[in-house]
C-alpha cells in the first residue's frame, strides 16, 4: 500500500517559519521567559460597545440563525454609506459584496479571472496570500521588485512587454504590509490609465487606509477616474474596527468582476452569518472617534518601536502606515530568520523574518505594534541591554 497521495500543490503549504516561531515561543514562556510578542498582526484593542452590542442582539433572535444566503439591504447601504463618507467615492449596490475577511477574498477572487498559464503580478515583498491565491487557480504569480530605491513602488516603466500581455491581473496594498509604506495620490493616478492601456485587472487590498501616519490620508483606488473599468477594492473591518474574528470584508468595483465573484462563492458558501453582518452594519454607520484615536495610539506605539530602535543604534525608518514596522537587520547580522531567533532568544522579542514576505524581505525584519507603549519600550530596553546592536 502506498499510503494516500496529496496534490503537488500542498508541497507549497509546508509548515512554515511562523509555527517554528511559535513553537519557540511556547517553549520560552514554559520557562517563565518573559516574550514580547511583536509577531502577529492581531489588534489588541476591543470592538467599540455599539459593535458588540449589535451582534449580542442580534444573535438573540432564533430567525438570524439560518442561511443568509445574501448581503442583508442594510449592509449594502451602510459599504455605500461609508464609502461617500470616508472616501469620496459613490457606489452602486452591484458593486458591492461581502467576502469572509480579505484573506479569503484575495484567495479565491484569481478563480474568477483566471485561467491555468495566467499571469498574476504580485508584490514582493508582500503578504504571502497575494501569492497564494492566484496558485490555487492555476495561474502563475510573477513577483514584482519593491525596493528602498525605488519608495517601495513598481516600476511600471520597465516592466517586460511579454509579461505585461500575458499578465491577466496585478495585486496592489498601500499601505503594503509588510513594508509599511504609503504611496502617493500620483501614484494611483498613474496606476488606473497604465492598466486600462494594458488591459490588466486591479486587485486592490485597502486594508490599512485607516491606520495612516504623519497626516497622511488614506484612499480609495476607486477615487481615480476610470478606475471603475479595471480594479476592484478589498475592504477590511478587521484592523479598523478590531472585528477580526467576525471575518468580514467587501469587494467593491467593476460590477462585472463583482457579479463573477458572487457566482464563484454561491457555490461555496451560504452567506456571511446574520449576526456578524449587522454588527457590521453597526460599525459602518457608527462614530469613527473610535477608528481615529486607535490610529492615533498605534502612531505613539510607532513611535516608541521606531525612534526607540534608532536610539539604542538600529537605525530603523518610521511606519508610513500599518500596524507594523519593517526594519533592516543590524550589522553583522546576514540572515534574517537566524537573526529573529537569536533576538527571542537573548531577549524574549518576538518579530517575523522578512524573508517570509518574499526574496527581497531577506535581511529585513517586521514588527508588529500589537503592545503597549510601555511595554514596547520594556521590549527596545532588552534588545538594547542584550548587546546585539552596535552603535555606529
Amino acid at each position: 500500500m502506498q499510503g494516500i497521495q496529496f496534490a503537488d500543490r500542498m508541497k507549497d503549504y509546508e509548515a512554515g517559519i511562523f509555527q517554528v516561531l511559535n513553537e519557540k515561543k511556547d517553549e520560552a514562556q514554559r520557562q517563565g521567559r518573559k516574550i514580547y510578542n511583536l509577531s502577529v498582526g492581531t489588534p489588541d484593542f476591543p470592538p467599540a460597545a455599539h459593535i458588540m452590542e449589535a451582534v449580542l442582539e442580534a444573535a438573540s433572535k432564533p430567525e438570524n440563525y439560518k442561511y443568509a444566503l445574501a448581503d442583508l439591504p442594510a449592509l449594502i447601504e451602510a459599504v455605500q454609506r461609508r464609502y461617500r463618507k470616508r472616501y469620496g467615492v459613490s457606489l452602486e449596490p452591484d458593486e458591492i459584496m461581502s467576502v469572509y475577511g480579505s484573506q479569503e477574498g484575495i484567495a479565491h477572487i484569481c478563480m474568477t479571472l483566471c485561467n491555468p498559464g495566467d499571469v498574476v503580478l504580485v508584490p514582493n515583498p508582500g503578504y504571502p496570500i497575494f501569492g497564494i491565491g492566484p496558485t490555487l487557480a492555476g495561474a502563475e504569480a510573477v513577483p514584482y521588485d519593491l525596493t528602498e530605491e525605488g519608495h517601495y513602488l513598481p516600476d511600471l516603466d520597465h516592466m517586460e512587454e511579454d509579461l505585461l500581455r500575458r499578465a491577466k491581473c496585478m495585486i496592489v496594498s498601500y499601505p503594503l504590509n509588510p513594508v509599511c509604506k504609503a504611496a502617493p495620490d500620483a501614484f494611483y493616478d498613474r496606476l488606473i490609465p497604465w492598466a486600462i492601456a494594458h488591459d490588466i485587472v486591479i486587485i486592490h487590498d485597502n486594508a490599512y487606509s485607516d491606520i495612516i501616519y504623519d497626516g497622511r490620508v488614506g484612499r480609495s483606488i476607486l477615487r481615480v477616474p476610470d478606475a471603475k473599468k479595471i480594479a476592484v477594492e478589498f475592504y477590511s473591518l478587521s484592523k479598523s474596527f478590531n472585528y477580526t474574528g467576525a471575518r468580514v470584508s467587501f469587494l467593491v468595483g467593476n460590477r462585472d468582476i463583482v457579479d463573477r465573484f458572487k457566482r464563484l462563492r454561491s457555490q461555496i458558501d451560504y452567506g456571511t452569518f446574520l449576526p456578524v453582518q449587522y454588527g457590521a452594519v453597526a460599525a459602518l454607520n457608527g462614530p469613527d472617534d473610535m477608528v481615529r484615536e486607535q490610529c492615533a495610539e498605534y502612531q505613539r506605539r510607532r513611535d516608541a518601536l521606531c525612534g526607540g530602535l534608532r536610539g539604542i543604534g538600529w537605525h530603523t525608518e518610521d511606519s508610513e502606515g500599518t500596524m507594523f514596522a519593517w526594519a533592516k537587520i543590524p550589522e553583522p547580522y546576514t540572515d534574517d530568520t537566524a537573526f529573529v531567533m537569536e533576538l527571542l532568544e537573548k531577549t524574549g522579542v518576538l518579530c517575523t523574518p522578512g524573508s517570509s514576505f518574499g526574496s527581497l524581505g531577506r535581511g529585513y525584519v517586521r514588527f508588529a505594534l500589537t503592545m503597549p507603549v510601555e511595554q514596547i519600550r520594556e521590549a527596545v530596553a532588552a534588545v538594547g541591554r542584550s548587546g546585539m546592536v552596535r552603535r555606529q
